[in-house]
């Protein structure tokens, strides 16, 4: 039975067109029961792939096409520009861990236009890898192209002691010189005793892709398919599809080792990824003292501080929660969050705590929030729960202008391999879609411009909007799909809407981990390319989340930056001395500022649509403003 091991999907940015649901339904279509993941020098989809395949009971091989430094990684030199391509699948788990250790590496410490490894990382993360030899870029392949047979041999036996299980890769794709090559390689192949395999260089899912694969590319080339010179896929470009068993032997009919070979190595293949494991750095508490005992006796302190003696309902309260805690066991997690929260204050930076964390009395008590849960009749099940134990969510905003200074304390308190800011992928939304599909189809600005106009802007709590979407509800859309040219720039670009199109760094996610991360997950230098910033994972934050991590939204926010200003105008300007904490609700000027509008720069109240709200409203307490941003959501709006 054929397996697929030479693929990649849309995280080969702008070059791969494979989606994980689409791609596996398409696979369990053909009756193929494993399948190989091998983008260009990253792991990004690794979890989402493993994931997708599994519910549909394929076996996912964890791979990737690796970018090989022709001399070392630490090289810099103009030849380096074009590393060699190698194929490489992870056998089992230590396969997987050797692979996210070199992936890291050939990012944080091999990048020069693209990450690469060296046969030093070969060699030091060899165990529990497969290797294939690699397309027509290896370095075999690129040795026999140049005629330099012998060295060929010398360089695939290399490969061969190195890694054990190491298979010569043949590939088909109606190139001219790719056929010569093929001979040659199974000429190698027999000299060394080596064994073929066969692959597909799958780029997309079906043959009837590659229109959109070829304009993808165009995107990423920034180039149009009016331009002759442009980069397309070599030999038929319509042949990188997911094959069937019968269409790949058909292209080897002389080779049907190298076909049954792909099973072969599939067989070898058995990777377990875990999921659900929480693994939570550890809080720093007295010798002696468990973190549930630390973390009771601090808010016991504080319950007494704040609600002195005659506080009976606090103290039920209290306890209940802490009981919650201790049965969850996230007592180190609260107290890593206080940790935060500590040194922000002794350092003077604003800080405010965000959503369902303000319903936790322990961390009023602790002083994480000034917001006292009982008089607002907050809810903590909403935080946590025994009946759904998943890691509570404490999004913590700081001061725009400090928020670095807050994840600098955190790398170094924790580990500076223990601590990444997350990775997030933009992806080509409806109407950008249209843009960047125009520009590659060579249609002018303006033409392109007016289509995307048309494409309705939808605030952001109320969902995404689609093309889909907007054909249906807009009936000037609908009425340009009626031209023949808008009718495939529409059709084209809801083909690609949705795919990933760039990396960048989360605007406000942290990963901090027990033990270095990399012994979860790949890193990679952030978007930003500063090498002295911390890196970023490779693996997005529902990925994170997935692998038990401990993930928290360090966001920068502007308008705790501005507060802090004004309180210090204010104490320069007038000596008087401001706490935030403890001004008084119902302030007459203040609401009817509010009910006139004048909302600029009050965090939830900015847009039109709140706008209008609040002055239709007219609040004149903290309440009213409660229940005015509760109800301006897509749920509540609906009714």
């Amino acid at each position: 039975m054929f397996t697929h091991l030479h693929l990649h999907t849309e995280y080969s940015l702008l070059d791969g067109l494979s989606r994980m649901p689409l791609l596996m339904d398409r696979t369990q279509e053909l009756g193929q029961e494993a399948v190989g993941l091998t983008d260009h020098g990253v792991l990004y989809g690794a979890v989402q792939f493993y994931k997708e395949a599994k519910a549909r009971g394929i076996k996912p091989i964890i791979g990737i096409e690796a970018y090989i430094a022709r001399d070392s990684r630490h090289s810099r030199e103009p030849n380096d520009k074009q590393p060699f391509h190698m194929t490489l699948l992870a056998k089992n788990e230590t396969g997987y861990r050797n692979l996210l250790a070199a992936s890291t590496k050939a990012h944080l410490e091999g990048h020069y236009y693209r990450p690469r490894m060296d046969k030093e990382l070969l060699e030091e993360h060899q165990e529990g890898i497969i290797a294939l030899s690699g397309c027509n870029s290896s370095e075999i392949a690129r040795l026999l192209t140049e005629g330099r047979f012998q060295d060929a041999v010398k360089a695939a036996r290399w490969y061969k002691e190195v890694f054990g299980d190491f298979f010569i890769e043949v590939q088909e794709h109606g190139i001219e010189e790719g056929k010569e090559l093929n001979r040659e390689l199974v000429k190698l192949a027999r000299e060394t005793g080596l064994p073929l395999v066969a692959t597909n260089d799958v780029h997309y899912v079906r043959q009837e892709d590659e229109p959109f694969q070829d304009i993808l590319l165009c995107i990423g080339t920034n180039s149009s398919v009016l331009d002759e010179k442009r980069l397309r896929m070599a030999g038929e470009s319509d042949s990188y599809y997911l094959k069937s068993d019968t269409e790949m032997r058909a292209l080897f009919p002389e080779l049907p080792e190298a076909c049954d070979n792909t099973w072969r190595i599939a067989e070898m293949c058995d990777l377990t990824l875990e999921f659900g494991r929480l693994h939570l750095p550890t809080a720093e508490v007295p010798p002696g003292t468990s973190a549930e005992e630390h973390l009771a006796a601090l808010c016991r302190d504080g319950l007494a501080r704040l609600y002195g003696d005659g506080a009976e309902e606090a103290r039920v309260r209290l306890e209940y929660e802490l009981d919650v805690v201790r049965q969850t066991g996230f007592a180190d997690y609260i107290l890593v969050v206080n940790d935060f929260a500590q040194h922000a204050r002794s350092r003077g930076i604003r800080m405010a705590i965000r959503g369902s964390a303000a319903a936790s009395i322990i961390l009023y008590c602790l002083g994480v929030t000034e917001i006292e849960p009982l008089e607002h009749k907050l809810v903590f099940e909403r935080f946590l729960n025994v009946e759904r134990r998943e890691m509570p969510d404490v999004d913590i905003d700081f001061a725009e202008d400090r928020r670095d200074e807050m994840i600098r304390y955190a790398a170094a308190k924790y580990g500076h391999d223990r601590v990444a800011q997350i990775i997030t992928f933009g992806t080509l939304g409806a109407k950008a879609s249209i843009r960047d599909v125009g520009r590659a189809l060579g249609m002018t600005y303006a033409d392109v411009d007016r289509v995307a106009r048309l494409v309705p802007t939808m605030p952001p709590s109320f969902g995404v909007m689609t093309i889909e979407k907007a054909l249906e509800e807009g009936p000037e859309l609908s009425e340009a799909y009626e031209d023949a040219q808008i009718r495939k720039l529409i059709d084209t670009a809801r083909a690609l809407e949705g795919v990933a199109r760039h990396a960048s760094t989360h605007a406000a996610g942290v990963v901090i981990a027990p033990e270095p991360l990399v012994n979860f997950l790949p890193l990679q230098r952030p978007s930003s390319g500063d090498e002295q910033a911390l890196p970023t994972t490779q693996y997005a934050m529902n990925d994170v989340a997935a692998l038990g991590l401990l993930k928290m939204d360090f966001l920068g926010l502007t308008n705790l930056t501005i507060l802090g200003l004004a309180v210090e105008v204010i104490r320069d300007a007038r000596g008087v001395e401001v706490d935030l904490s403890k001004l008084p609700d119902g302030d007459p000027k203040t609401y009817e500022m509010l009910s006139a509008g004048d909302t600029f720069g009050v965090f939830q109240l900015e847009s039109g649509g709140m706008r209008r709200a609040v002055q239709e409203l007219r609040p004149t307490s903290i309440k009213d403003l409660a229940a005015l941003v509760a109800l301006y959501r897509p749920g509540p709006m609906q009714h």
